[in-house]
């Protein structure tokens, strides 16, 4: 009918890449190749908040096919959807600090937890061996993989829609560590370690189920709202308090990272015992990204007796790649003499990690 309106919608849908480059040395590599026939995996990686990666080699390919090659994998671990889909690359530095074997995956994959893409014929064992001087200086090989993560979004947007209001950006973190940090209205004081904070004890009951029983408990701390906090330094708990106020990791700065790194294993333990969930996962985070040959086993023990099964399971994945290393340092001997039972979980981690696959066979790209 003449003079009506025509109702119109826009929707737009957006791809974005997602770019990572991760880069693997291994030592004694023509050792390996000798002396390793089964598959070894690098340390996991992450893309973004949630996507875990490594990468694998088959010193022997994968098949009676490749026998003669090295078979090389990019393998996702775990992510936040279903699947994901993305391009790879490969390449090997070699001793000028050149990209060399240069290989790209031709489009987009589908990579669903567990799963893998890679090469089976990536490089002849051979000509790797016989040209070790260019592509294995110091007995090591350098391999590079480039991760394209392949975002997608979707926008709606209505011709006819009214123009909104701008909504202010919530600050009730902000405000509630201004209450901390000032002890305005406090009600209870903590001590830890001779020192006194003051606190609030529906903030502290809200957050923390341990705090919230001790608060609960008809005792003479309740009674007096004055309560002994054993077993914490002061400066882990003003962290832990920290996240308590605001539910962030660090002080009230921003700067959230190097606080959280530095002590991340104390602020785990505090977290831990008085049932902070989500801080304890920042922490395994934190001490994840911070793994060496030197505190991989004090990692690992950490975990056990705290119940990170994420961390946990990142420390035996870091010293599964760096075995030789890591049995030479004090905190594996330690480790052995004091908790033998993590010796065994290594060795059959070690020996689980050194199968053909993950669990789904290996997909290539020929």
């Amino acid at each position: 009918m003449a003079g009506d309106e025509i109702a119109q919608r826009w929707d737009h849908t957006q791809i974005s890449i997602q770019d990572l480059s991760y880069r693997w040395t291994i030592s004694n590599f023509p050792f390996i190749v000798e002396e390793m026939p089964e598959s070894f995996m690098s340390p996991a990686f992450s893309i973004g908040a949630n996507d875990k990666w490594c990468l694998r080699i088959h010193p022997n390919g994968v098949d009676e096919e490749s026998a003669d090659y090295l078979s090389v994998y990019l393998v996702l671990l775990s992510c936040a959807k279903s699947h994901v889909w993305a391009k790879f690359q490969f390449w090997i530095i070699n001793n000028e600090g050149a990209k060399m074997k240069v290989r790209r995956s031709p489009r987009a994959f589908r990579f669903v937890p567990r799963s893998n893409w890679g090469y089976k014929k990536y490089i002849a064992r051979d000509f790797l061996l016989s040209h070790a001087f260019q592509f294995l200086p110091d007995d090591q090989l350098t391999l590079v993989c480039k991760v394209s993560i392949v975002q997608v979004s979707l926008s709606i947007s209505d011709k006819n829609r009214k123009p909104g209001i701008q909504v202010p950006n919530c600050t009730l973190a902000d405000e509630l560590g201004e209450l901390w940090e000032n002890s305005c209205f406090t009600d209870c004081c903590l001590v830890v370690a001779g020192q006194e904070f003051r606190a609030h004890k529906a903030i502290l009951a809200a957050r923390s189920p341990v705090f919230r029983a001790m608060i609960e408990q008809d005792m003479e701390e309740s009674r007096k709202n004055r309560f002994e906090i054993p077993d914490l330094e002061p400066q882990v708990f003003k962290a832990m308090m920290d996240f308590i106020y605001t539910g962030k990791g660090g002080w009230r700065d921003g700067s959230e990272a190097p606080d959280l790194d530095s002590m991340a294993d104390a602020v785990l333990v505090g977290a831990d015992k008085y049932g902070l969930e989500r801080l304890k996962v920042m922490c395994e985070d934190a001490l994840c990204r911070n793994l060496s040959v030197e505190n991989s086993a004090y990692t690992l023990v950490l975990a056990d007796l705290h119940s990170s099964e994420q961390l946990k399971s990142q420390a035996l994945d870091f010293i599964t790649a760096h075995a030789s290393e890591v049995s030479e340092t004090y905190s594996w001997k330690t480790m052995v003499d004091l908790y033998p039972h993590l010796l065994a979980e290594a060795y059959g981690f070690m020996a689980s990690t050194h199968c053909p696959s993950l669990g789904q066979p290996s997909k290539c790209l020929k």
